[in-house]
């Protein structure tokens, strides 16, 4: 032995009887400590009944999971950490002296760079940061606070704690820490399923987390071949670590259903929160949209989304978004997402008309095509049905989703009044000025599903608006945003099948087991199809569409949205069937006819004062409209007397009068039929029709143009 071997072995010994170094006694914590300051990487939602939602990694540096007890684990594992790395561990204090000077010698000696560490003393290494291993290996210092702090361990632990603890903090490989991380990520197996073949490779690992996989796989051989009888071959542990660590680590934790409400909710290492989704009407809901989505993916529809509240609690019962992207895929949060409305928020929109005793239910609307200024091509809106009758009922305009009597109507009740009520349901930005009238389609206003949903929940509630959440029992508060007698017109409407008739084939797309009221909307640009609707009990809002800026094909309210809406309402209906909800207060229940009989005599419900037994279209105020151009340009070559244009009213009535700029108009312009004859002149002038009462009942603006002045003659004179 060369003297500098010789000094470094007197050196270790010396360390080891010497009484040099601190007193980790002092600091050491009990195994309660260690187990209770545990904190997995992962985080957790569970449903309202605690089954699981989701599982969200919340620390990516480091994959640990939930604490596994020593009992609960695989009896080969315990072997196999044995005979690698402590084959005394039960007969040492925390120090085996025997392995430690040898190790020593034959470092000394050979540089075989051999470790003594017995397991209390790797243990003591992780948990206090004095004694952590740096890349130079630790100081003789830091190797005595080492030894010093095992043997104090080993007087307050027990030998299966002293196991359990290292177990549990021991880093595998990769990021993965704890047994229950390596086991799961590395073979997809329950600790306590261990087998021996998969107990060598975890126990070689220990010895080298990150080396290469043929080197695991010759010391894992070396352990499996002092584990007892029977015992793995080498060919078995070799093929297995060659093919559990070809990969990066993957820890499987089964369905993942909730994984945008777990973003919401979940922020901290090992936190378990309950939230009011139920984790079978999740599933469902899931399955409904996927299914939905996989039948019309050829139509260019690629997203969808759904949501279910109480109607009582406002708790949300499912919210599942789904895509056709390639499984494993981030789905972005599409409930959460504004959109434009289409029909949809017709509801608030004939209930505000209701509701300032404009119109009623069986009131009669213009449904003739209406070109919508300013647009560049001057698009009509028009109902896709075939009927050639121009007047249809507010019932049947609202049930069918007819868009030109919606604009006429969103013009009778005013922009702002309508969007002050958009703004109450929380369905509008406070920070937009409302479009003027005939410059925009009620549904180009973009909404969340979620808040549109809520919004009929209003409806179900009878006009109170509560808020949602994902709280058990819900959330309080309270506000009253349409009268009750209002809000039962309006679902009494949206619960009639026999209204929908200019809607082909949509009743059998919304028929429910029980009582529903429902409504569909598809957007103009063909991107968005949606259905919601409620029942007694429960409200439901589904989005399908297009996410990547093309339109649908051949989507309509028929095959898309209210295909997974039905099914829902169904399955809920199924626990408890629906009823259908008592009149409040305030409501007259009146049969009525038409005069003339464009729709058959009904029952209809009206607010109390404006019941009818008979609406004739002659009597219909609401109707009136003034018909004729928006611009006009004379003929500088015919005499300004003999220009006249002809302006209409709709419907005629020989009674009402004509104001142009506000004034009269002389009685020579007034014609037998009840039209104006005007004689223009250049400007910008207002025509407004009056009834016999005062009351103005249109206006229209238009302009008078001169063509400019020819900068050449048309003729030259010889």
């Amino acid at each position: 032995m060369s003297g500098k071997a010789f000094a470094h072995l007197f050196l270790w010994l010396l360390l080891a009887w010497s009484g040099v170094g601190s007193a980790f006694s002092d600091t050491l914590p009990t195994f309660r400590e260690v187990e209770a300051a545990h904190r997995p990487s992962e985080a957790w939602l569970v449903d309202r009944n605690g089954a699981p939602l989701d599982t969200l990694n919340i620390d990516p540096k480091v994959r640990r999971l939930p604490w596994m007890p020593l009992r609960e684990l695989s009896p080969a594992m315990r072997h196999a950490l044995i005979v690698s790395e402590d084959k005394r561990f039960y007969q040492h204090s925390g120090v085996d002296w025997r392995a430690f000077i040898g190790a020593a010698w034959e470092n000394l000696v050979y540089d075989t760079h051999r470790g003594a560490s017995t397991l209390t003393m790797q243990l003591v290494g992780m948990l206090d940061p004095a004694l952590y291993r740096h890349a130079g290996g630790r100081t003789y210092t830091q190797k005595w606070d080492q030894i010093k702090a095992a043997r104090s361990m080993e007087k307050t632990w027990s030998k299966a704690q002293i196991l359990d603890a290292y177990l549990n903090t021991v880093t595998f490989r990769g990021n993965l820490s704890g047994i229950n991380a390596a086991a799961q990520g590395l073979f997809g197996q329950e600790p306590s399923k261990l087998n021996k073949a998969e107990s060598s490779i975890l126990a070689a690992l220990l010895r080298g987390p990150n080396v290469k996989a043929g080197i695991v796989a010759e010391r894992a051989c070396g352990v499996a071949r002092q584990l007892s009888i029977p015992r793995p071959s080498c060919a078995t542990v070799t093929a297995l670590a060659y093919k559990s660590l070809a990969m990066p680590p993957h820890i499987d934790f089964g369905e993942q259903l909730a994984p945008n409400v777990a973003r919401m909710f979940l922020h901290t290492p090992g936190e378990r929160i309950q939230v009011s989704l139920d984790a079978g009407l999740q599933r469902f809901a899931i399955q409904s949209l996927q299914s939905t989505l996989a039948a019309l993916r050829g139509n260019r529809v690629d997203a969808g989304a759904v949501i279910v509240l109480n109607n009582q609690t406002g708790e949300v019962l499912a919210y599942a978004d789904s895509g056709v992207d390639a499984p494993g895929a981030q789905i972005p949060d599409y409930a959460a997402m504004p959109r434009p409305a289409g029909a949809t928020l017709q509801p608030f929109l004939y209930g505000l008309a209701i509701e300032q005793r404009l119109l009623t239910a069986a009131s009669f609307l213009d449904n003739s095509p209406l070109a919508l200024e300013p647009s560049p091509d001057q698009a009509l809106l028009q109902n896709d049905s075939t009927a050639s009758d121009n007047l249809v009922t507010l019932r049947t305009a609202l049930a069918s989703s007819l868009p030109a009597p919606a604009v006429r109507t969103l013009a009778l009740v005013t922009p702002p009044a309508f969007y002050d009520r958009l703004r109450g349901l929380g369905l509008f930005s406070p920070g937009l000025n409302p479009p003027q009238r005939n410059s925009y389609a009620p549904g180009a206003t973009a909404v969340t599903l979620t808040a549109l949903t809520n919004a009929y929940r209003m409806l179900a509630n009878g006009g109170v608006l509560k808020p949602l959440g994902f709280r058990v029992g819900g959330v309080a508060g309270a506000t009253q945003i349409m009268p009750a007698p209002v809000a039962a017109i309006v679902t009494d409407i949206l619960a009639d099948s026999n209204a929908r008739w200019m809607k082909t084939g949509l009743d059998g797309a919304v028929t429910t087991s029980g009582f529903a009221a429902v409504k569909t909307g598809l957007s103009q640009d063909r991107r968005n199809n949606w259905s919601v609707g409620f029942s007694d009990q429960y409200t439901v809002g589904v989005w399908v569409g297009n996410v990547s800026g093309r339109s649908m094909r051949n989507v309509s309210d028929v095959n898309g949205a209210a295909r997974v809406w039905q099914a829902l309402i169904n399955k809920l209906n199924a626990v408890q069937p629906s009823r259908t909800p008592k009149l409040p207060g305030g409501i007259v229940v009146q049969t009525v006819r038409f005069e003339p009989p464009l729709e058959p005599p009904r029952r209809e419900l009206f607010l109390a004062g404006t019941e009818q037994s008979v609406v004739t279209l002659a009597g219909d105020r609401s109707l009136a409209q003034i018909i004729g151009p928006a611009t006009l340009t004379l003929n500088t070559d015919i005499p300004a007397a003999w220009q006249k244009v002809r302006f209409y009213s709709r419907p005629m009535h020989q009674r009402w009068n004509w104001l142009v700029d506000g004034e009269a108009v002389p009685v020579e312009w007034l014609q037998t039929d009840g039209s104006l004859l005007y004689t223009p002149e250049p400007g910008i002038h207002q025509i407004s029709l009056i009834d016999d009462q005062g009351t103005t009942l249109d206006t229209l603006s238009f302009t008078v143009q001169v063509p400019a002045a020819r900068q050449e003659p048309l003729f030259t004179l010889p």
